[in-house]
């Protein structure tokens, strides 16, 4: 018999994490991630008084910061 977590690693990986959770994940602080979530520039899901954010919306998030190497 297989456990399905071996054999799939994505079984074991949330899709979305509180915000404290999110800037850990992001290594920023959590003022730079709310402030993020106030501009819009990082998107949130509100369920009754819980806050997330999808693992995915972190990565694109961190991914329109990147800057172009010079040269």
């Amino acid at each position: 018999m297989t456990n399905e977590n071996q054999t799939n690693p994505q079984a074991l990986s949330p899709i979305a994490v509180s915000t404290d959770k999110a800037a850990h994940l992001a290594g920023l602080g959590r003022t730079t991630l709310y402030a993020a979530l106030a501009k819009g520039d990082l998107k949130s899901i509100k369920i009754g008084t819980r806050r997330l954010i999808k693992v995915t919306a972190i990565h694109d998030w961190l991914a329109s910061h990147e800057t172009q190497k010079d040269g």
